[in-house]
C-alpha cells in the first residue's frame, strides 16, 4: 500500500501547521496487526556505517534528516529538523550499504525499538532507534529539475 492511501490530506490552520484530516482506510482487523510501523521520508545525514557482526551477518547504521516547516507566531516561517538514528540487518543492510550515500533522498518503512545500554562511565543510556524493513529511494531536486 502506497503512502498517498495510507495518510490522508492535510489542511491548515491559523498558526500555520497542518493538522492531519483522518480518514480510516484500513479494516478494524488490518489496524490490530499494525502496532509498530514508521514512515520516514528524508535525506541521508552520512553514508550507511556498515560492519560486520557475524559471517555473512551485516548492520547498517544511518542518520536521516526530516524537516517540517510551519509559521512562528510572528509570522516568519521557520524549518523544523529532526534527526533519526536507522538500523538496518541483513540483506537490508546490504542494499543500503550498496545504494544509499549522503544526501539520498529516501522513503523508508521500518518500526521503533528502545533499548538501553551502560556507558563505558557506568552510567545508564537509553537509544530510540527505527530499525528500517524496506526502503525506496526518491528523485533528487536536481533530478527532478533535470526531468522538467
Amino acid at each position: 500500500m502506497g503512502l498517498g492511501k495510507m495518510f490522508a490530506a492535510s489542511v491548515g490552520n491559523s498558526t500555520g501547521r497542518r493538522k492531519p484530516k483522518v480518514t480510516n482506510t484500513q479494516t478494524p482487523s488490518t489496524m490490530n496487526t499494525l502496532k509498530n510501523k514508521v514512515h520516514l521520508v528524508g535525506n541521508l545525514g552520512f553514508d550507511p556505517e556498515v560492519r560486520e557482526i557475524a559471517k555473512g551477518r551485516k548492520v547498517a547504521r544511518l542518520s536521516v534528516a526530516t524537516h517540517d516547516s510551519y509559521k512562528n507566531a510572528s509570522g516568519e516561517r521557520v524549518t523544523d529538523t529532526q534527526w533519526h538514528t536507522v538500523v538496518a540487518w541483513g540483506q537490508t543492510a546490504e542494499m543500503a550499504e550498496r545504494l544509499l550515500r549522503k544526501g539520498t533522498p529516501v522513503m523508508l518503512e521500518g518500526r521503533l525499538v528502545h533499548r538501553s545500554y551502560e556507558a563505558k562511565d557506568g552510567s545508564k543510556r537509553y537509544i530510540t532507534e527505527v530499525v528500517m524493513s524496506n526502503f525506496q529511494l526518491l528523485p533528487s531536486k536536481r533530478e527532478e529539475a533535470a526531468a522538467a
